[in-house]
């Protein structure tokens, strides 16, 4: 892998999995101290993300790594719960029985902080999606869902976690049972109902952070 190929990836994920906080302030010197590269691959990478809309310039100030507004939330929800329900639509209609047989297994993951269990989260419904067969698909499914997951993170620690995660566990076994029973019409309700859910807990913790930095 080319070298600001590799930075682009590390400084990517940092922001995804908010190492590097919504609305942090980002300097080429003390990036390119920090992953001990030069500016040039830094500054590529800040282009490249400016692309994704995952970071944003600030007048007289440079870049900043993009805050999560409420709106924005909402959009990357709905649209979440749009491809998702296609996604279990087309797994009920199309996949084989060894597949529908194999869905069990995306119930076990790493529970033991948010973090965790962002990445199981992640792994449960970008797996989904890539079993739907539909390569585009998956590959707006899994987009939505990295950006979702930076939701997950700074929302959710503000609330439950044992009482969340285990809502949402429950919500996948309902799934995966509705699949392994080839009713897509009855899938695509509990995950639109799922991510339903997840958009409450999330705007709650979102307001509640909110609160808390302006209190």
């Amino acid at each position: 892998m080319l070298e600001r190929d590799r930075i682009f990836q590390l400084i990517r994920q940092d922001i995804l999995t908010c190492t590097l906080s919504p609305g942090e302030e980002l300097r080429e010197a003390e990036l390119a101290r920090r992953y001990q590269v030069s500016k040039t691959p830094v500054r590529d990478a800040l282009q490249k993300l400016e692309l994704e809309g995952l970071i944003e310039i600030e007048p007289r100030r440079g870049h900043r790594v993009r805050p999560i507004s409420m709106s924005d939330a909402e959009d990357i929800l709905e649209l979440r719960e749009i491809l998702e329900a296609a996604v279990v639509e087309k797994i009920a209609r199309g996949a084989d029985a060894d597949t529908l047989a194999q869905l069990d297994s995306l119930l076990e993951g790493e529970f033991s902080s948010i973090i965790a269990f962002a990445e199981y989260n992640r792994h449960f419904h970008t797996s989904l999606a890539h079993l739907s067969g539909n390569r585009r698909l998956a590959e707006e499914t899994v987009r939505v869902m990295e950006l979702y997951d930076r939701l997950a993170i700074v929302s959710l620690t503000t609330l439950s976690r044992e009482k969340g995660l285990g809502s949402a566990l429950a919500d996948h076994k309902a799934i995966i049972d509705a699949l392994k029973a080839r009713n897509g019409s009855l899938a695509a309700r509990l995950i639109r109902e799922h991510v339903g859910r997840s958009k409450q807990q999330i705007i709650r913790g979102l307001n509640r952070r909110s609160l808390n930095q302006h209190g």
